[in-house]
């Protein structure tokens, strides 16, 4: 689909009212693949590659908020908005901006490893991240994301979790990579949630990247936020506790 003069990969699957899904730094579209499954009976499920990413061609310019404008392009293409919206990892931040600039096309939010903008030393580690995958590609990063990223229960006991991880980081583009890395550390605080919007926040206690205190802060003073912190698991939520995750997005839509 060209989208603001760049051509993004979109699955969409199923009928129903619309959710969309937005995967995270390192991730595609098939981060959701078992959660879409199980929607697409009575939910027109929405899944995009973001710019860079995945089978998306890279943009000229990519940030936080391009991403956010090209997620409101896609909606728009297929008339289907209001949508409940799912993010994770870098893509909270995505989701965040969306709501804020197009809150009229967003029913509800669900945040899956809420992440903070990230501070000094973080944004210089995504900056070295970015240069180290255009000085050796994909292959000098995927072996620390699956020992970072993953919890120790995941790793041990579900071996094929962390080579689906792997294999994600290894098909991505490394200069794309790069460019997402260098929005990440360049990312500014999205601005507040729509007072009324629905938010549920998913996390795992292991998560060092979106830890539960991330969650647990957005979620304050926010009478229709609920958090859930699932044991074991880190900070590939979907994949590492698939069918808690499902449960809990069925449950919420």
């Amino acid at each position: 689909m060209n989208i603001n003069g760049h051509e993004l990969a979109v699955e969409i699957s199923g009928s129903g009212p619309a959710v969309l899904m937005v995967h995270g730094l390192g991730g595609t579209s098939n981060f959701y693949q078992v959660q879409a499954d199980a929607l697409q009976d009575n939910h027109t499920v929405i899944r995009v590659d973001s710019a860079g990413a995945g089978r998306s061609e890279l943009a000229a310019d990519i940030s936080i908020e391009s991403h956010a404008d090209d997620l409101a392009a896609v909606l728009g293409e297929l008339d289907c908005g209001p949508a409940d919206v799912v993010g994770h990892s870098m893509g909270t931040l995505v989701v965040r901006s969306f709501a804020s600039r197009h809150p009229d096309l967003v029913r509800s939010v669900v945040l899956l490893g809420a992440v903070d903008v990230p501070a000094e030393a973080a944004r210089q580690a995504q900056r070295d991240r970015a240069a180290l995958l255009r000085d050796q590609g994909t292959a000098a990063v995927a072996p620390g994301v699956v020992a970072n990223a993953l919890s120790a229960q995941t790793r041990e006991s579900k071996p094929e979790v962390a080579a689906f991880v792997r294999e994600l980081i290894m098909r991505q583009d490394p200069e794309g990579y790069a460019r997402n890395c260098e929005a990440l550390a360049n990312a500014t605080e999205p601005g507040a949630l729509p007072a009324d919007l629905p938010l549920l926040l998913i996390t795992g206690d292991e998560d060092k990247v979106g830890p539960p205190t991330a969650s647990q802060r957005l979620a304050e003073a926010r009478e229709n936020a609920s958090v859930v912190i699932l044991p074991g698991v880190g900070h590939w939520t979907a994949l590492e506790a698939a069918t808690e995750v499902t449960e809990q997005l069925v449950a919420h839509l």
